[in-house]
């Protein structure tokens, strides 16, 4: 009778060989479970308004019945034109992104102003109110949304926000020349906003 039993030895190979599978899948399903929970608890705060300076920009508030509908981040630059006595502000020109570390573009802000996604939908805006909170940055901005289309990721926009701006100011020094030409690097925050359905 040939019966084959586990020695000591096999056991331990059949255990080990066992655990090989097993924890780096365990290690792999807690893993997936805590980016889930963080990429869950990120589009939860993606989707906040963000915290203003009080009461310095109440004005920049966006009215009740509105939600957050995309947050994104932009790198770019203000241009300015001398006009021979100043700095004239002329447009943005910047590329939006959707996480702070600028690497997952997903459209491009620029002259009207307007911002354009990737996916083809663009709005546009006009000022309501602003406020600046840091010397040295261009100011926050509260815009209503002037123009806006059905579908995409600006679809349906009422309201937008720029908020947590970086540099950005007109140059303090003169232009060389009338005409001269400056961009001055800035960064921002931009939220837009659509209506609460009821």
């Amino acid at each position: 009778m040939n019966t084959q039993t586990c020695t000591p030895s096999r056991r331990s190979l059949w255990l080990a060989t066992k655990l090989n599978f097993i924890i780096p899948a365990i290690a792999l399903t807690c893993l997936m479970s805590a980016t889930v929970t963080r990429a869950d608890d990120d589009e939860r705060q993606h989707r906040q308004p963000p915290e203003l300076p009080s009461p310095m920009c109440d004005t920049v508030n966006v009215p009740e019945g509105h939600r957050v509908s995309s947050h994104v981040y932009a790198l770019g630059v203000q241009i300015y034109r001398w006009s021979g006595t100043n700095w004239a502000f002329i447009a943005p020109d910047a590329v939006l992104y959707a996480d702070p570390c600028y690497e997952r573009e997903v459209g491009i802000h620029y002259a009207g102003p307007a911002w354009e996604a990737y996916d083809g939908s663009k709005v546009t805006g006009a000022r309501l109110d602003g406020c600046t909170p840091f010397r040295g940055a261009i100011p926050w901005l509260l815009l209503k949304a002037t123009s806006t289309p059905d579908r995409g990721r600006f679809a349906r926009l009422t309201h937008i926000q720029r908020v947590n701006t970086i540099g950005g100011t007109a140059p303090a020094e003169p232009g060389a020349f009338i005409g001269d030409e400056a961009r001055v690097p800035y960064t921002t925050e931009y939220y837009f906003y659509r209506a609460t359905k009821h």
